[in-house]
């Protein structure tokens, strides 16, 4: 009843019925500042604040490994060329001539044995004698801004060089692409999920004080407080508390990822590469706090208008 107490001395004397004070005043008072509902806001927005965090670095990291899938297998082809031994020169030195004359093809390369060794090491072993095998001769395609046609030059080859075969890696790039999108589809339905149960323990939270304290509303709309001006006490409260949780909240997950070992590179691996924050991206869980208030604010408001109505 402490609340009630401060709340006698600060109407204001009219002829219509009393009024309390604006929330600046009165309003910090009727909703209690620690107490069960006020660990399970800070505590629930804390928690979804630094969950946010790892789904907004899953989300951005994904859309970085589709770009990195998309453009490395788009700038890139192979051909595959197989022939008898006395004939392989021959044919390689006719499939080269064919590729640096086709429009689109900034440049070609043979691969050569240690390279083909180096990619048939991790099923084979280190010391595969390549040499004496009869393997294929690659060359490495880099095509040039406009790109070449694949149909085309498939159809020239074919006539010239009938033991080529290209693959411009289109059947590798598309799917690779589709799932860095689902994934990129997963880490934003996990930043709504979040929301809606950040909005449901808040409006929860919120629903339990505005039970606890049904004598002090009561004596308010007595003293000529509207609904309106309670409800906006709670929400004010609330809003402030959800605020608090999820700036910690997303502290601690932005100190978690720059704690991450930097193991992770590039080099090492393409699809280990992307998930985290790069540059600017270190920006956006800035928008969780301000995001988390305005959830739990329109939880709050919801909440208390639904509660005082049942109450009226």
């Amino acid at each position: 009843m402490k609340a009630l107490s401060r709340l006698m001395p600060g109407r204001r004397r009219s002829g219509k019925a009393d009024t309390p004070q604006t929330e600046s005043g009165i309003a910090p008072d009727v909703v209690p500042g620690s107490g069960f509902t006020a660990a399970l806001t800070m505590g629930t927005a804390l928690a979804m604040g630094f969950l946010a965090v790892f789904a907004l670095a899953l989300a951005l990291g994904a859309d970085r490994l589709a770009d990195r899938w998309s453009a490395t297998l788009a700038q890139s082809a192979t051909l595959r060329l197989s022939a008898p031994a006395g004939e392989m020169a021959a044919q390689t030195a006719r499939a080269l001539d064919i590729l640096r004359a086709t429009p689109g093809i900034a440049s070609v390369r043979v691969l050569e044995a240690e390279e083909q060794r180096a990619l048939l090491a991790p099923w084979f072993g280190p010391d595969l004698p390549v040499e004496q095998l009869a393997l294929p001769r690659m060359i490495e395609i880099i095509e040039g801004g406009g790109g070449f046609d694949p149909v085309g030059l498939r159809m020239r080859l074919a006539a010239e060089v009938p033991g080529a075969v290209l693959d411009d890696h289109s059947r590798w790039r598309a799917p690779m692409v589709a799932a860095a999108g689902h994934l990129r589809a997963l880490a934003l339905l996990s930043v709504a999920l979040i929301a809606a149960a950040t909005a449901a323990m808040v409006a929860l939270a919120a629903s339990f004080s505005l039970a606890a304290n049904a004598q002090v509303i009561a004596v308010l709309r007595l003293v000529g407080a509207r609904d309106a001006f309670i409800a906006r006490a709670f929400t004010r409260r609330f809003t402030l508390r959800a605020l608090a949780g999820a700036a910690l909240g997303t502290g601690l997950g932005m100190g978690a990822l720059a704690l991450m070992p930097a193991a992770l590179a590039p080099a090492e691996g393409a699809a280990l590469a992307g998930p985290g924050f790069r540059g600017t991206d270190w920006l956006w869980p800035l928008v969780v706090p301000p995001f988390a208030a305005l959830v739990a604010w329109a939880a709050t408001r919801a909440a208390a208008f639904r509660v005082l109505r049942r109450e009226a």
